[in-house]
């Protein structure tokens, strides 16, 4: 019976069959058509698992075969049936209608799909912050001092730590003796140690140690005189031998490199210089940027070449969102934040290596570094320069090449990014006079200050500086000193100078020199001999690496420009080789 709301029986009969398919069963022993079905057998059959759990009708089913349900669109008692909904959950799409939980499955999928992606980019600009951070790191001076080995013997295995065994002696019994019993009365006598038994205990293990250490003794001074020890003797000192022969021959060559490097040769220069900018990339030996040095002695300036990394290290991208239609869409970086970024680690990268060829140069030999930073793309035969310097050791000194205190620090209003007017590390390469790309992104290359290729370089391979730095060589060993320049730019220099009296320069100087591929003609004489006035010197001095005109030579053979002297680019490789006694390439 069925029992109503209140627990009583409503005289209801409900009939629980065993299993699914009864009815089936029962109307085939009575001989029903084939695929023939009672109306009651639907409303019967279990939906969703369920066995009969409600009621069937209002009656016994015997009595009503067609109470079990209505085949229109009445209801039953387990809910309506027919084309509408049964009750027992929301209804199944229609034909074209999308799934409701489809939709919002498919939106669930692409958020956690435009995340993930978001996430791998933020990944990349934590790597780009730590590779800033890492590049910024101080360097070690990779001198000649820091360089030296040093030799420690080690001693004999069976001697010990104590020495030899000849010398090691003899185990005492006072050194295992146990301490004796403490007084158990202070008023009384000591106590009777043979009655202790702790004391005995302690005593019989103490002699069992002693003797065993007696033993050992022995038996290492036995087997110090046999022939086998005798051999395993002499083969470690014969390793000691030789590893201390092994310094002494490092620390003999290093010492060759030395004086090779004080003389100012070039491979001992640049074998020393390769060996620090190494050194340097330690902080970050995952990113590939390997620098060649290449000195120059007519000059004593090293033109280092740096390679930049690949411009697709620095992220082009902030992030993904997800559009209201569910497409994940890219969200590009703005083109001027990106470039800022890839200038800021070229120019850690730049002062990480000017410090480790300034550091390494304890002996003073360069007067100056060039370094030009190259972006070697795979798709173009020629490199990109990018960042070129050219300092000389008076600005290496006065430049602190990297951030005091803590190099890299994260400001909350910028994130890990700053300005490139405002980043300290740009800021101290232009200080420098660097020449940097506007844009690495747009291949807006810049003009190297100098090139390393040649082994004897001609004037127009110079720098600024090293033609600078080469004029005032020449005329110092000419004779002029107090040099002190007024004006410079790469093309050339004005200055001036004292000779002392007796040499072949005497008195106060105005030197102008440049480099020229073509002729000098009369008005620039004119303009040194109106500089010659204004600085009340006595005497002018016009150097070129080019030529001067028929003009000029006739100019200066006057009685009123006598005091002005000529020196062309035959005379500039001429005192080359007469005072520095280095080559000067011929070219313009």
């Amino acid at each position: 019976m069925q029992d109503s709301a209140d627990g009583q029986s409503d005289g209801t009969a409900t009939v629980q069959f065993p299993r699914p398919g009864f009815l089936a069963s029962v109307f085939r022993d009575l001989g029903a058509e084939n695929g023939q079905e009672p109306d009651g057998a639907a409303a019967d059959r279990p939906r969703g698992g369920a066995t009969g759990d409600g009621p069937s009708g209002d009656g016994p089913t015997g009595d009503r075969p067609t109470d079990s349900g209505p085949t229109g669109n009445g209801r039953t008692d387990n809910g309506p049936t027919g084309n509408g909904p049964t009750g027992e959950g929301p209804s199944e799409p229609g034909p074209g209608e999308a799934d409701p939980d489809e939709a919002v499955a498919a939106h669930a999928r692409a958020a956690t799909l435009t995340h993930h992606r978001t996430r791998a980019v933020q990944a990349e600009h934590d790597r780009l912050a730590d590779l800033l951070r890492r590049a910024a790191l101080p360097v070690s001076a990779m001198d000649f001092e820091s360089q030296l080995r040093h030799y420690q013997p080690r001693p004999y295995p069976a001697d010990g730590p104590g020495g030899g065994a000849e010398e090691e002696s003899e185990p005492r019994w006072q050194d295992f003796a146990p301490a004796e019993p403490p007084v158990a009365d202070p008023e009384g006598g000591p106590s009777r140690r043979l009655l202790d038994s702790g004391y005995q205990r302690e005593l019989a293990q103490a002699r069992l140690t002693h003797q065993r250490a007696l033993r050992e003794w022995r038996t290492r001074r036995a087997e110090a005189g046999s022939p086998a020890a005798d051999e395993s003797r002499r083969a470690h000192e014969a390793a000691e031998e030789a590893r201390a022969r092994a310094v002494r021959e490092y620390n003999e060559s290093l010492e060759e490199c030395r004086r090779a490097y004080r003389l100012a040769e070039p491979a001992a220069v640049e074998s020393l210089l390769e060996r620090a900018l190494a050194a340097a990339e330690t902080a970050t030996q995952d990113l590939p940027a390997p620098c060649r040095a290449v000195f120059r002695p007519l000059t004593r300036t090293a033109v280092l070449d740096l390679d930049l990394p690949p411009l697709d290290l620095v992220p082009s991208l902030a992030g993904y969102r997800l559009a209201p239609d569910g497409d994940i869409l890219p969200v590009p970086r703005p083109p001027a934040d990106r470039a800022t970024d890839y200038l800021r680690l070229v120019a850690r990268l730049a002062l990480r290596a000017l410090q480790a060829a300034d550091a390494v140069d304890t002996d003073e030999i360069l007067a100056g570094v060039v370094l030009n930073g190259w972006l070697r793309d795979p798709a173009t035969a020629e490199p990109l320069c990018l960042v070129s310097v050219d300092a000389d050791r008076d600005a290496l000194a006065r430049t602190r090449l990297l951030p005091p205190g803590t190099p890299y620090e994260e400001r909350d209003d910028e994130g890990v990014y700053a300005d490139a007017e405002q980043d300290e590390a740009l800021v101290r390469l232009r200080q420098l006079g660097a020449a940097v790309t506007p844009d690495p992104y747009d291949r807006a290359g810049v003009r190297p200050a100098a090139q390393a290729g040649a082994t004897v370089p001609a004037a127009a391979d110079l720098s600024a500086n090293e033609f600078a730095q080469l004029v005032r060589d020449l005329l110092t060993r000419g004779g002029i000193a107090q040099w002190s320049v007024r004006l410079r730019g790469p093309a050339g220099l004005v200055a001036t100078g004292e000779g002392a009296p007796g040499t072949s320069l005497p008195g106060r100087w105005v030197v102008w020199a440049s480099r020229d591929t073509g002729s000098i003609g009369a008005e620039q004489i004119e303009t040194l001999a109106e500089a010659v006035g204004e600085e009340s010197a006595e005497r002018g001095l016009r150097l070129t690496t080019g030529r001067f005109t028929e003009e000029v030579l006739d100019l200066t053979a006057e009685e009123g420009r006598r005091h002005i002297h000529l020196i062309d680019g035959d005379g500039v490789r001429e005192l080359a080789h007469t005072h520095l006694g280095l080559p000067l390439a011929t070219g313009g």
